[in-house]
């Protein structure tokens, strides 16, 4: 899940700021409309059925099939809707936009699909929902059933709903993964921690890891799993309140309790801290047996 959505919704949907839209139809060999929306790159948007402008709606759409370019990402999509208000001065203030068929929000580093796309200017929010959602980096492939999102202001990216993401021999599956990311020294926007809730499961090749929750250190490639945790190897079982699963070694140790933050007191021991594990030998083939001679029956003369 690396630099999940971070730059492709937020800029393939079009940052924020204001914009000048484009009046009445526009021919589809015309050229490219540009929405200069206060960054540091305009929007250069082109539709094979033109645009058509609603003033009493506020929304200037871009149909049959539109694509929207901002530097190094593109956004292509059936449909893509403006919607504005005035804003002081008199200037035409975008505040939301949305795609819909078909989208897909590419950048050198990541592709993002789905049916439609929301970005909402005043929260910072961009969504991604419908069939097929599915974003693809250089490392990593992360899916979901309900919703990608990315929030801007947090500086968060949500996968919601049976939501997957794959690197190599190794996969991290939950109800919800949250991606927290941050500027590192080139000025790049990097994911630096995974947050997993609800019937987390990590797939290594060695073993499957479950539990409640779970955090995954990016820069460690490791994770800690919390709450009813479950190691299955082959035919053996390890339970216990919490495990540091090693992704890049595919390696697991079974915790009595998380990890403590520095400085923080031991908790209380309880008979539920123990480790339990189920080990089931290998089943061993049984000899074969020759029957006695003369029948079945030792009586037999």
């Amino acid at each position: 899940m690396n630099r999940i959505l971070a730059r492709t919704l937020a800029l393939a949907l079009l940052g924020g700021g204001i914009a000048t839209l484009p009046l009445g139809l526009r021919p589809a060999d015309a050229q490219p409309a540009s929405l200069e929306l206060g960054g540091k790159q305009p929007v250069d948007i082109t539709a094979q059925g033109g645009f058509e402008f609603h003033d009493k709606e506020k929304v200037a759409i871009a149909r049959g099939g539109a694509t929207a370019v901002q530097g190094d990402v593109t956004l292509k999509a059936r449909t893509l809707a403006a919607y504005f208000r005035e804003a002081p001065g008199g200037a035409n203030e975008v505040y939301r936009l949305a795609a819909e068929g078909g989208v897909e929000i590419a950048s050198p580093d990541q592709t993002a699909y789905g049916e439609r796309g929301v970005y909402d200017l005043d929260k910072g929010v961009a969504v991604l929902s419908g069939g097929d959602l599915k974003l693809v980096t250089k490392q990593d492939v992360v899916t979901a059933k309900d919703t990608l999102e990315y929030w801007r202001d947090q500086d968060l990216a949500v996968a919601r709903g049976d939501a997957v993401a794959v690197r190599e021999n190794s996969r991290v599956r939950a109800d919800r993964l949250v991606g927290l990311m941050q500027e590192n020294a080139e000025g790049q926007v990097e994911l630096t921690r995974i947050d997993a809730e609800g019937n987390v499961v990590i797939t290594t090749p060695s073993e499957v890891a479950r539990g409640d929750r779970g955090t995954y250190d990016i820069g460690q490639k490791v994770a800690i799993l919390t709450g009813n945790v479950k190691i299955t190897r082959g035919r053996n079982q390890l339970n216990g309140n919490a495990a540091e699963v090693n992704l890049e070694t595919g390696i697991s140790r079974l915790l009595s309790n998380p990890p403590r933050a520095a400085g923080a007191a031991a908790p209380a021991p309880a008979d539920s801290d123990r480790v339990r594990g189920l080990f089931i030998p290998e089943r061993q083939s049984k000899p074969a047996t020759t029957p006695p001679a003369g029948g079945q029956g030792s009586n037999q003369p």
